[in-house]
């Protein structure tokens, strides 16, 4: 029997963070949070916790202590055949084995009390291990053992309990305690038997107060699905994703930066007998987000609490009630990838191939990995995979993880940045893809692949690549601002840890080409056009959206703000749409708004559309975009940069369009500058910034124009260098102006990123800022320096 003194259960509201190795880290942190934060208006549902005294009371009155470490004594952790037949040993002593009565007793006593709090004879609840070594800050455990949900008497709760001690020794927990270092016999279990949210009748999912993949801190990433949560966790489908913009958030913004409306086929609901039962979500309801907005502010708020309290990045479980429509927290653990991370380095890998990638997916890190493709159907055909291959499957889950650590990479077919791949690579420092949706058709047994985290695609062969290491802390200051180029909003939050002081060129372009797809005018006008096969296209891309003009404004607004959230404070430099005429046409649904120009390049550009009477209702829709980033979503840090401005009265007609829209030079610090990249913009610069705040050098239009060349020909590719003298001495005309008038002066063309001698040129100019490309931002940096000091 055990000794009257010792703890087998306790409630929530009596334990706290410093009790981890008396009820393991999901019952301290749920116990902290339901004594302090639920007084913060955070709902959490109640419980109790059966002790890590408990566990050993229930191992040395069966004598499985024991019996484990005779088992223990044969296993052999680099053998698959070895673990699975250890796991399979030590779960069947523990499962027949049994409860003490003294300890059953307990568990019921309690049990009873938490169906009375809740109004019931036999409440639902969920039951789960609370290992003594997880949550801490470098391992999380995370779906390392059994949860048993929808659990509602007391002879299926004393059984779950048993099973939940005994998957402390699945094969998967196994394999992962000996990854992170952990003893299998001398750390203990404890089992958190929780109230259950009815989820199955509403939604529920995880939020990381970080970018999970990146680890930019300045964000709140929520993934949300209809029903129970667990299928986020296993990646059969693809989560509603959101992110919330914290620093504009604390500042009473609805900061909602992200809204990406995910594959919800499926979902988790109650079972008749208890348990859980798959079914199909309605086609309705898959084309409809599983969060209001009030809602995910309302998490995202909840989350900042957290993070606040704990002082470190968490990864959090929510539910919502769909009975009372109320949200609840019902779990929280430190972020165990990233923020562990304390030393200032920065790491590049660079695919260096022009080979077309065969697959595409989400990449998670920005590592690249390579091997021979092993396509794994089912969790029992695991034993054949080999250490150094690349793992194809349609999902992993907590099972898959013994080979998961022998990859060399990993595909799947379904899942998202948080899904069990995701989470589990990265914390592995395995390569992986998920949601190319066709891996395992394309890919082949024995067919060497490169997988390129990176940018998401895979190769077919081994494709060379590089690694690039930088300690952050030996970057040396400059007397100039390094600020980036930046095209694409899925490289922001990465491009964040580099050292620069905010973001020179914002590109509207790429957002507008590879997000949003199509004319901006066919969306104005989708009412008008008459090509079936344009529309049918145009209603696939914009599903959800009744009114397409909003699918501009909303997509144009997310990518512009990602890239700005991502430097805030600090000054990210956007410049308005400058696609030409044979770009647009490229677009969706372009070809009935575009006009046929000889030489587009010298054409209908920058400010000349957007007082045109024909684009002006597209460049209305832009200036929305630009407003909703910095007037809803807080992101004040926003400067707008007009390009391609032949002349001073163009530049005043966009500048009074852009105040009619709400964006007026001045209000709330907006700035407005000028591109700098016509022979025009050099000879009248006075007359250009008595409107403007500044110029941009946009050095690659003006190498152009004034040595009278196309850059698009090949044939004069060696004429056009910024290096010519003429050139450099349009530049320094400019920059000598701006000082003169005090004001911005900075240059976004490509020059300074590949020639470091044109950038010390501009050093010695005294220009304010160089705008470089990240790919080039350290080396060029290292490299002035050098030069400054000879």
């Amino acid at each position: 029997m055990l000794k009257k003194s010792k703890k087998l259960v306790l409630w929530f509201d009596e334990v706290s963070t410093k009790d981890v190795l008396l009820v393991g880290g999901k019952n301290a942190s749920l116990g902290e949070m339901f004594s302090t934060l639920t007084k913060k208006g955070i709902n959490i549902p109640n419980g109790f916790a059966i002790t890590s005294e408990a566990y050993w009371h229930f191992l040395r009155e069966n004598g499985i202590d024991k019996k484990l470490k005779e088992i223990f004594k044969q296993f052999n952790p680099s053998s698959l055949k070895s673990l699975r037949k250890t796991g399979l040993a030590a779960r069947k002593a523990i499962l027949k084995a049994k409860i003490p009565e003294d300890l059953k007793e307990e568990i019921l006593i309690n049990y009873r009390k938490l169906s009375r709090k809740y109004g019931d004879k036999n409440t639902d609840v969920a039951i789960r291990s609370s290992a003594t070594a997880e949550d801490s800050k470098d391992a999380s455990f995370a779906g390392q053992m059994e949860t048993y949900l929808n659990v509602r008497n007391e002879k299926e709760v004393l059984s779950s309990v048993v099973k939940c001690i005994s998957s402390w020794f699945t094969d998967r927990s196994i394999a992962y305690r000996e990854e992170k270092g952990v003893s299998h016999l001398t750390v203990a279990l404890s089992v958190g038997v929780q109230k259950m949210i009815r989820s199955d009748l509403a939604s529920s999912g995880i939020m990381f107060t970080m970018d999970a993949d990146s680890g930019f801190t300045g964000v709140v990433l929520i993934d949300s699905i209809f029903g129970i949560g667990e299928l986020i966790v296993k990646g059969k489908i693809t989560p509603d994703e959101f992110y919330v913009f914290k620093p504009t958030l604390k500042k009473g913004y609805k900061s909602i930066i992200v809204k990406n409306l995910g594959r919800k086929t499926k979902k988790y609901i109650y079972g008749k007998g208890g348990g859980l039962k798959e079914v199909n979500v309605s086609a309705k309801d898959q084309l409809k987000l599983s969060l209001t907005d009030k809602e995910i502010l309302t998490l995202s708020r909840w989350a900042c609490k957290i993070e606040d309290h704990y002082k470190f990045p968490q990864d959090i479980e929510w539910a919502k009630d769909g009975k009372t429509n109320k949200l609840f927290i019902v779990q929280s653990r430190p972020e165990t990838v990233h923020s562990p991370k304390t030393g200032m380095s920065y790491e590049e890998y660079k695919i260096q191939t022009k080979k077309t990638p065969i697959l595409k997916g989400i990449g998670i890190g920005n590592k690249i990995g390579q091997g021979s493709v092993e396509v794994i159907d089912n969790i029992l055909e695991i034993e054949e995979f080999q250490k150094g291959e690349v793992l194809v499957t349609e999902m992993t889950d907590p099972d898959w993880v013994p080979i998961m650590r022998l990859a060399s990479a990993i595909i799947t077919n379904e899942g998202s940045k948080t899904c069990h791949a995701a989470i589990v690579s990265r914390e592995l420092g395995v390569p992986c893809i998920v949601g190319t949706q066709n891996a395992t058709k394309i890919l082949k047994k024995g067919q060497t692949v490169t997988v390129d985290c990176t940018s998401g695609k895979v190769f077919d062969g081994k494709a060379k690549f590089k690694i690039d290491r930088y300690n952050l802390k030996k970057i040396p200051k400059l007397p100039v601002d390094i600020v980036l180029n930046l095209g694409a909003p899925e490289a922001a939050f990465k491009a964040s840890f580099l050292p620069a002081q905010g973001v020179g060129l914002a590109r509207e372009e790429f957002i507008i080409a590879e997000k949003i797809r199509v004319h901006p005018l066919a969306l104005y006008h989708y009412d008008k056009i008459k090509d079936k096969k344009v529309k049918a296209e145009i209603d696939k891309i914009t599903f959800g959206y009744k009114d397409k003009k909003k699918y501009f404004i909303d997509e144009l607004a997310e990518g512009i703000s990602i890239i700005a959230s991502a430097f805030y404070p600090k000054k990210v430099i956007l410049r308005l749409s400058d696609f030409k005429t044979n770009e647009y046409a490229a677009l969706i649904g372009g070809k009935e708004f575009e006009p046929e120009e000889s030489n587009p390049m010298i054409g209908w550009r920058g400010a000349s559309r957007y007082y045109d009477k024909k684009f002006k209702p597209a460049f209305e829709m832009e200036c929305d975009a630009i407003k909703k980033a910095r007037d809803v979503f807080g992101l004040k840090n926003i400067w707008v940069m007009v390009p391609f401005c032949r002349t001073v009265e163009e530049g005043k007609k966009v500048l009074d369009l852009m105040a009619k829209k709400g964006l007026k030079k001045g209000k709330d610090g907006l700035k407005v500058i000028v591109m700098c990249e016509i022979p025009s913009n050099v000879i009248l610069a006075k007359d250009f910034l008595k409107i403007f705040d500044g110029m941009s050098i946009g050095s690659n239009d003006l190498t152009q124009l004034t040595l009278g060349m196309d850059r698009d020909s090949a044939q004069l590719a060696s004429v056009g260098d910024e290096r010519n003298q003429a050139v450099k001495d349009m530049i320094a005309m400019v920059i000598k102006e701006c000082k003169k008038r005090k004001k911005y002066i900075g240059i976004c063309g490509e020059a300074p990123s590949y020639f470091p001698k044109f950038a010390k040129f501009l050093l010695d100019q005294g220009i304010e800022a160089i705008s470089l490309n990240p790919d080039t931002v350290i080396k060029t940096t290292i490299a002035l320096a050098k030069k400054k000091k000879k």
